[in-house]
């Protein structure tokens, strides 16, 4: 009788500290972070470009968050005249998040809606500035190996994107759009959320 007593009590408090993670009130932080390199042999230049993008949410229900994530991305890189090329863009990202699942493993949704704003300079001289404004429904699960750790897995989904290019000496603006479906399990996003 002891023995199933504690085995009830434990599992209880269990199940009761894990389903705490996505329940209204709760915050949740996180974000992403990025580097890449790559050097071609016999090529004096190598490209390289980073990126750091924290986020936080709030459960205004049970099981479904809204939030928002800011950041900054930059790269560099050589044109074909050996021209250093740089980008440097802010980002902001708003969100929000429905969950599904048990104490374990949780299925997530998210609509975000992506947006940068940045320049592009050759040999230090601005030569463009873009904005970028976007929709993207991503498709993920959660792992919760603690009640305050979540470790995450996702792919990029259903997206549209509406980029555009002003170059600074002409005054000339290039507008573009995309819209597509990626699900690459190849390349899935992988990401930490802490939850409190």
């Amino acid at each position: 009788m002891r023995r199933l007593f504690l085995t009830l009590t434990t599992a209880f408090a269990l199940a009761f500290s894990a389903n705490a993670q996505t329940e209204q009130g709760k915050l949740f932080l996180g974000g992403s972070v990025g580097y890449n390199y790559n050097k071609v042999n016999g090529s004096d230049h190598s490209s390289q470009g980073f990126n750091i993008t924290p986020n936080i949410g709030y459960f205004v229900s049970d099981n479904f968050a809204i939030g928002t994530g800011i950041g900054y991305a930059y790269s560099q890189s050589y044109n074909s005249n050996d021209l250093k090329v740089q980008q440097g863009a802010f980002t902001v990202s708003p969100f929000a998040r429905a969950y599904k699942g048990n104490e374990m493993f949780k299925f997530f949704g998210q609509l975000s809606v992506p947006m940068s704003w940045g320049n592009e300079k050759i040999d230090g001289t601005k030569t463009s500035t873009n904005a970028h404004y976007g929709v993207q429904l991503s498709p993920g699960v959660a792992f919760f190996p603690h009640k305050n750790v979540g470790i995450e897995l996702g792919v990029r989904g259903l997206y549209y994107g509406n980029n555009r290019v002003e170059n600074e000496s002409t005054g000339n603006k290039v507008i573009s759009n995309s819209f597509g479906l990626a699900s690459d399990f190849f390349a899935p996003q992988l990401g930490v959320q802490f939850y409190f």
